[in-house]
């Protein structure tokens, strides 16, 4: 029943507040097709504004994978994750998620393939993927888009957060799953 009713909810959802919003700003007397238009727009122009730093970003992760860099990194760190009670294949993704959001979903989507969507790697690959954020894309597309270049704490703190939910995503699916 409770699974039937929390289904009916969030497939009503998005249709819901999709009518809702326009509705509401009808009401309060905004031109709402107007509105849209401008933030189109806008989205459009700031589309255009991040392509070099998007496309910057994706040729130096190109570089790191390519040039085997990644590989190495994953050999060095591979005896900690050991120690902390993650199995190394899931070292890709943990380096990976901080830098591109595709290339971590593609190693997700590989270890689930290989492993399996009810194995502990294809869970903590699940979860580390919806815990942990793209550190360097957000920094590089969004700052470099609005022009911020000292973003050294930012920097630290988005790092601090992603080491945050990689721990706390290994601790979590050994509590709940085990290894």
């Amino acid at each position: 029943m409770l699974l039937n009713i929390i289904s009916q909810v969030s497939r009503w959802a998005i249709p819901f507040l999709l009518l809702t919003i326009p509705v509401a700003g009808f009401l309060r007397g905004i031109k709402v097709y107007e509105t849209f238009v401008e933030g189109a727009e806008e989205g459009f122009e700031t589309a255009v504004r991040i392509i070099p730093f998007l496309v910057g970003m994706l040729v130096a992760i190109g570089v790191f994978r390519a040039s085997g860099a990644m590989d190495m990194f994953v050999r060095l760190i591979n005896p900690v994750m050991s120690l902390i009670g993650a199995p190394g294949e899931v070292l890709p993704l943990a380096v990976m998620r901080p830098l591109s959001g595709g290339g971590a979903l593609g190693i997700a989507t590989e270890l689930i393939g290989v492993h399996g969507p009810e194995s502990f790697i294809g869970r903590l690959a699940s979860t580390m993927q919806g815990s942990t954020d793209t550190t360097f894309y957000v920094l590089t597309v969004y700052f470099g888009s609005v022009g911020i270049r000292k973003y050294r704490y930012a920097l630290t703190l988005g790092l601090l957060a992603d080491v945050s939910g990689l721990l706390a995503s290994i601790f979590i699916c050994n509590l709940m799953f085990g290894s």
